[in-house]
């Protein structure tokens, strides 16, 4: 098997453009991965890569070779794989990346179930508010948002998310309600930084009759967490907006108000991200095919539709 290991490690080098990447794919060292690499250009008589301390570039042999085997190489671990199943059941680690409060709100109920579906799968689930490398990291899948679609990464949305102003019936008490977006200037506000800049997030809001107006709360605090926001604003400290998925508890419970209920924001979507279909382990293809199953059912969609709640 050892022609094999030297292709998947040139495939994955190729694909993720460096030797330490591709050995957190394969669970080897990067000097391993470096060997592999050279013995398969010793025993082709051809240099596939040009190295050097910054970077990995295919060379133009390189690239065509890559052409050439990529496909089939697929076809030949996919047959691999199938013969190692044990009964024909998904199994191994399945490493994958979440945003915390979404995750432990809204994916952990899928986990019981999964498990019973497949016990030979092990669940490594890594909960971090920041999007991950999937590739870099080694990940078989990750759930969230704004990742970055690199070459041979695939993404399922699962789910537009609307923004919402909100606040505790205990703040509101005394004051009038707002009827436009830039009244919020006169409440507290609990403000989201960017994760991006590092500064506060200035929101966009659109009446249901397609006019729009920008939030503009007086800032009280400053968070880069939504979940912590929401605890801010059930404990009254002020007016925050929060993507559905965060706000949805809360405004159900009555722990907190939506103000302004015919304006929203664009949260963005919520996606499953996942290498490519290709080269996709059993165990991956059937995370992802349950997690999408389960945010394609009616109720679970009107767990996210900001509608009901004005």
């Amino acid at each position: 098997m050892e022609p094999l290991n030297y292709l998947a490690s040139f495939i994955q080098s190729a694909e993720t453009g460096s030797f330490s990447a591709a050995a957190r794919r394969l669970g080897l060292t990067p000097a391993a991965v470096s060997k592999n690499v050279a013995r398969l250009e010793a025993s082709l008589g051809l240099r596939l890569f040009q190295r050097s301390t910054r970077s990995l570039t295919l060379t133009s042999g390189g690239e065509r070779f890559l052409h050439q085997v990529g496909g089939a190489f697929s076809t030949v671990q996919e047959a691999i794989a199938g013969v190692a199943k044990d009964d024909g059941q998904p199994a191994g680690v399945l490493k994958v990346g979440m945003a915390l409060a979404f995750g432990r709100e809204h994916l952990l109920p899928l986990l019981d179930d999964f498990l019973l579906r497949y016990p030979g799968v092990l669940p490594d689930w890594h909960f971090d508010n920041h999007p991950v490398d999937l590739v870099g990291g080694g990940f078989d899948a990750a759930i969230g948002g704004g990742i970055v679609l690199s070459p041979g990464v695939i993404a399922r949305e699962l789910l537009r998310t609307d923004l919402l102003v909100v606040a505790s019936p205990e703040y509101m008490k005394g004051r009038a309600m707002p009827d436009h977006p830039t009244e919020l200037a006169r409440f507290d506000g609990i403000v989201r930084r960017s994760a991006s800049t590092g500064r506060a997030k200035v929101w966009t809001l659109r009446h249901d009759d397609g006019d729009e107006g920008q939030a503009l709360l007086r800032p009280r605090v400053i968070f880069d967490d939504p979940e912590a926001m929401a605890y801010a604003a059930m404990r009254g400290i002020g007016v925050a907006l929060l993507p559905m998925p965060h706000a949805a508890r809360w405004l159900k419970s009555g722990a907190l108000l939506r103000l302004l209920p015919r304006w929203r924001g664009e949260a963005g979507t919520v996606s499953i991200y996942y290498p490519s279909k290709k080269m996709l382990p059993a165990k991956t293809r059937a995370f992802v095919d349950h997690v999408v199953e389960h945010f394609r059912r009616p109720e679970v969609a009107a767990v996210f539709d900001s509608g009901r709640y004005r």
